[in-house]
């Protein structure tokens, strides 16, 4: 008898440790390779009942019983919603918000309090940065401003620290968004060539449509602040590659913070860099590999979301995070 429930590819598996014990009377759980090698794999996925999974595409068997597909993240781009069968319910994952809040504000404060560097130079004698001269000062969060590309999961998480941090908060958003504790001021996407000149620091966090892939553009760079920072914890073609290339070699704006690509590894590369693009020539740039949400508190509220809808499936219930439901055809 085939296991009901597979993960399916590395980042699936990392979340199917201890599995069983969130979710009761399901059996044994199989984790699958990204690659379905051999026939044995390919039933075993055609035959599943839930599936954990970044992708489904036309080069999968068809799970003819699938009652739930859970993406093990918020990103379903993946994932060939029509391909799959009419019974079966498709699920996201947050809980990445907090982790990638902490990388944001880790990022900024590095820009304004120079530790390392003070730490590496100290011990070689120099006292740089020493109080009581204004050529060694460095900077502070407070008094500057964030602007959120998206007011999500993410966005909401980061306006909170920077209110912690006596920030000001502007947010560009598909709907306008109200003032409040948290907003100082906020934007349509119809209002963005207002929005760009408000920040010191720009997130980007918007999922990738038709609709928000380059919202970043050279138009966008060229009504900036000269000394602005901007963040893609997003994904990667929301903002132009040219363009943000072309602004961080030409200094038009302070830098930038990427951590969603353009280019990603694969079984074939596994170590290439992140666009075809130099970016990595480049002085004024922070580049990490689509790593600020992964932490070990994020696996285990992914988990704890992705059992509770198995649970859900198997009651009866209605899942959360639902990006597809059955489909019901007259």
């Amino acid at each position: 008898m085939s296991p009901r429930i597979v993960f399916h590819g590395e980042n699936a598996a990392c979340f199917s440790e201890n599995f069983t014990s969130h979710v009761a009377g399901v059996g044994e759980v199989a984790v699958l390779p990204d690659v379905l090698s051999t026939e044995t794999e390919r039933r075993i996925y055609a035959e599943a009942e839930f599936i954990v999974g970044v992708k489904f595409d036309a080069s999968l068997p068809t799970p003819k019983k699938l009652s739930l597909f859970h993406v093990p993240g918020a990103g379903y781009d993946a994932v060939d919603l029509s391909l799959l069968p009419d019974k079966t319910v498709v699920c996201n994952c947050f809980g990445h918000d907090p982790a990638i809040a902490e990388y944001v504000f880790a990022a900024m404060l590095s820009r304004h309090i120079p530790i390392q560097a003070a730490d590496r130079k100290l011990r070689a004698g120099e006292w740089a940065y020493w109080s009581g001269a204004l050529d060694r000062v460095h900077g502070e969060m407070s008094g500057k401003t964030v602007g959120l590309v998206g007011f999500g999961h993410i966005g909401k998480a980061i306006a909170r620290r920077a209110k912690a941090f006596d920030m000001g908060v502007t947010v560009a958003n598909r709907s306008r968004v109200e003032a409040s504790d948290l907003v100082d001021r906020s934007f349509s996407l119809d209002e963005l060539v207002q929005f760009w000149p408000t920040a010191d620091f720009i997130v980007v966090s918007v999922p990738l449509t038709p609709s928000t892939r380059s919202i970043v553009d050279s138009a966008a760079f060229a009504v900036m602040k000269p000394d602005a920072v901007i963040f893609n914890v997003g994904r990667g073609p929301t903002i132009d590659e040219q363009a943000l290339f072309d602004a961080l070699r030409d200094k038009r704006i302070g830098g930038a913070v990427i951590d969603t690509w353009y280019d990603y590894p694969s079984a074939n590369a596994p170590m290439k860099h992140p666009s075809s693009l130099p970016f990595h020539q480049l002085d004024n740039i922070v580049m990490t590999p689509h790593m600020s949400g992964w932490t070990n508190g994020t696996i285990r509220r992914r988990q704890r979301t992705i059992a509770d809808n198995v649970n859900l499936r198997l009651e009866g219930g209605r899942c959360i995070n639902v990006v597809r439901d059955e489909v019901r055809r007259s």
